[in-house]
This record gives structure tokens, sequence and C-alpha cells, in this order.
């Protein structure tokens, strides 16, 4: 088995089994499992109760990982999530306590409900896939993927992820509202869904094998131009005041070669580019005030850019 079907035969396996609980959501996961191997973290959108969470959850069940929640709240404090060093009586010593960041898979709930402070926490973590308490640099587990979510209609009483650490988000993905098939098909799958009963289809040694595969990913020169020519677009779009920065033509390439893998090839074409370019760059993209007031979406900026940039 050479080594793109050995991914795909995982990730078609995690889909299988997330199937069972997650319902009509198969590109989303496909998405989200291209993160993971990429190294990458994501920003999930959607109203309450679309399955946000649970599709960490099952995600984590399947891969045997370790699944950590963050309920984040104007409350919380950056060391609720990195941890701090507790005084310990007995051993007459100081020692640390982990936050829930030490986890493979992380949650971290609504995190525009927590101040600019806390949500900076996260920062070196995403980045650096470390942290560090009272000057000591501690490393964080691999795999480790950041899925955090926001409630895209709800603003009161929310703090608005900067720019600087949207950037830091891989993909951003939308959950939406299942079809009316969908829906028919969850209520039948009702107790299994309750009782999220999927069974291990891979673990964290089989995950650290796969992700350093997506430098073996062959990226040709027309694809290299065709992702540069889709971020120089976004720069000069009309509506667009920031448009991709060099991060998000490298998140581009890194995306499309896992999605390649995921799908069994060993190297990206176009159609990877196009799938992924939506959740890669619109987060990315400011756009002018008076685009903004006309209706304009980013993921509108995003879909026009890709219709005008010439395929290889």
């Amino acid at each position: 088995m050479s080594q793109a079907a050995r991914v795909k035969d995982v990730s078609d396996k995690i889909l299988a089994e997330a199937s069972k609980i997650i319902v009509g959501k198969a590109l989303e996961i496909k998405l989200i499992e291209a993160c993971l191997f990429a190294g990458g973290h994501v920003l999930l959108e959607g109203v309450p109760g679309v399955a946000k969470t649970t599709i960490a959850k099952t995600l984590a069940s399947c891969l045997a990982l370790k699944f950590e929640r963050i309920q984040f709240t104007p409350d919380l404090l950056p060391s609720d999530i990195v941890g701090t060093y507790i005084f310990d009586q007995k051993a007459a010593d100081f020692k640390l306590r982990q936050g829930p960041v030490f986890g493979n898979i992380i949650l971290a709930d609504e995190i525009n409900r927590a101040s600019p402070k806390t949500q900076s926490a996260l920062l070196e973590a995403m980045q650096e896939k470390q942290v560090t308490i009272e000057g000591k640099t501690l490393q964080l587990p691999s795999p480790f993927i950041v899925l955090a979510t926001q409630n895209p209609i709800d603003f009161e009483g929310t703090y608005p992820l900067p720019e600087a650490q949207i950037d830091r988000f891989l993909m951003r993905i939308e959950i939406g509202y299942p079809t009316k098939a969908e829906t028919i098909q969850m209520l039948k799958n009702l107790r299994s869904i309750m009782e999220s009963r999927v069974n291990r289809v891979a673990d964290e040694k089989t995950i650290q094998e796969l992700m350093p595969l997506i430098w073996s990913v062959n990226v040709d020169d027309s694809i290299r131009g065709y992702i540069a020519d889709i971020v120089e677009a976004s720069r000069a779009h009309k509506a667009v005041r920031l448009g991709g920065s060099p991060r998000a033509a490298t998140s581009l390439q890194t995306s499309s070669a896992a999605l390649a893998l995921i799908e069994g090839r060993a190297y990206v074409v176009p159609d990877d580019v196009k799938t992924v370019a939506p959740h890669v760059l619109a987060h990315r993209i400011v756009l002018k005030q008076e685009a903004v007031l006309d209706g304009t979406t980013q993921e509108d900026v995003v879909t026009q850019v890709i219709q005008s940039t010439k395929v290889p």
C-alpha cells in the first residue's frame, strides 16, 4: 500500500465511523482531517445545535486521542487554559498543574466570549505547539489541533477575534443546518448518536506517522502559480481592504496537499485548491466598509476570485 493510499484508508475509516454520529457533514469532516494532517487549526462557525462540539468529540473517539474542552467565558483566565504552578505542602515544593491545553484535540467553545488577554493565551500554543508557564517552556502533545467555535449570530457580550488571531486558523468551516433527508436520518440514528458509539480506527502513533507525509505530496509549479494568482487576485479585488497574506498562500498549499493525501493522491490538482480556498482564504480577507454595507461577504469575494483566476 502506497503512503497516499494508507492516508486515504485511515481517512475513509474515520469518515465511516464519524458518519454514524455526524450525518451529512462528509466534506466538513474531511476538511478537519486535512487540518489535522497539516498540523493546522480550525475555526468552526454555526448556530447552536448543529453538532460543532459533537464533531470534535467524535473525531477524538475515532482516533483515541485525548480530548479537552475549554468553555470560554468573560472571567476565564490564561492560567485556566495553560495551567499554573501550585504549592504541594507534602512535597514542600511547587508542582505544575497542567491546563486543558495539554491535550490532542482541544475544543475552544465560544472562543469569542473570553477577553482578548485570554484569547491570546492560545496564540503561542497554536503557532509554536508549546506554552510558557512561569518562564518555563513546555512542549504540547502531538498531534495537537484546536477546534474553536463561534456563534455567528450572537454578538452580545463577545470580544471579536482580532485579525492576527483569526489568521492562526488554517481553515474556517461553516457548520450549517442539515437537509430534511439528513434530519430524518439523524432521527433514525438517534440512539447511537446519543450513546456516541464509535470504533477506534487509529491512534496517536498512527497520526504522528502520517502527518509528515504531507511534505511528500508533489506540488507542481503550475499549481504554485495558481495559488499565487488566487492570493494576488484577493488583494486586488475592489471590495477588499486587506487580501490574502503570504501565510494565506502557504496555508492554501499545505491544505491542498493534505486534501490530496486524503483522496489517495501523491500530487495536488487544481480542484484541491478550489475545494479548500473558500475555507482557507475567506476568514483572512478584510472587506472595505462600503462593501460590507452593500451586503458583500468574504465568501462572495473568494468565489469571484476563483471564478476569475485561470486554471492551469
